[in-house]
């Protein structure tokens, strides 16, 4: 059950982080660093930060809901990385580094959250994993790429 309510919390506070990020984007004309700057810390940490605590206290509940193994090392070292990655974006976005800053932990985090989802997309092919919490990775990061390509192009021709 308690993963169920990771699940769903990523899923809204996610959903939560583009229509602010959109609002505040579009807010006086489009600014795509405002939009960012408020997106790129909520995403990160709902998804990584979730994921990673997820991992760490509730990891062999995790792993079934994923159809994967469980307690290994290699999941705490997973879950290690993905709380590493919300820690940075929030240093990111409390110290304000800036948008090459932000567009670095994104894409950092982004490259890693794809990757992730070819394996689940793998796993559900190769071992016939169709349970839910492992099935859902490959088409949730696609809407999330397609919901950050207008911004992030829009701040890079701005860099």
């Amino acid at each position: 059950m308690i993963i169920k309510i990771f699940e769903i919390a990523r899923i809204l506070a996610v959903s939560a982080a583009f229509y602010f990020g959109y609002s505040v984007g579009y807010e006086n004309g489009y600014h795509p660093e405002a939009q960012l700057h408020l997106m790129i810390p909520i995403i990160i940490v709902a998804i990584a930060g979730i994921s990673g605590l997820e991992g760490l206290v509730f990891g062999d509940a995790a792993a079934e809901a994923k159809g994967f193994e469980k307690g290994s090392n290699y999941q705490k070292q997973s879950a290690i990385a993905l709380l590493s990655y919300a820690m940075v974006a929030l240093f990111v976005f409390f110290y304000n580094w800036g948008i090459k800053s932000e567009l670095t932990i994104l894409f950092t985090f982004m490259f890693f959250f794809t990757f992730s989802a070819m394996n689940h997309g793998y796993d559900a092919v190769k071992r016939k994993n169709y349970k839910w919490a492992n099935i859902n990775r490959p088409f949730l990061t696609l809407l999330l790429i397609a919901g950050l390509i207008l911004p992030v192009i829009g701040a890079l021709k701005n860099i």
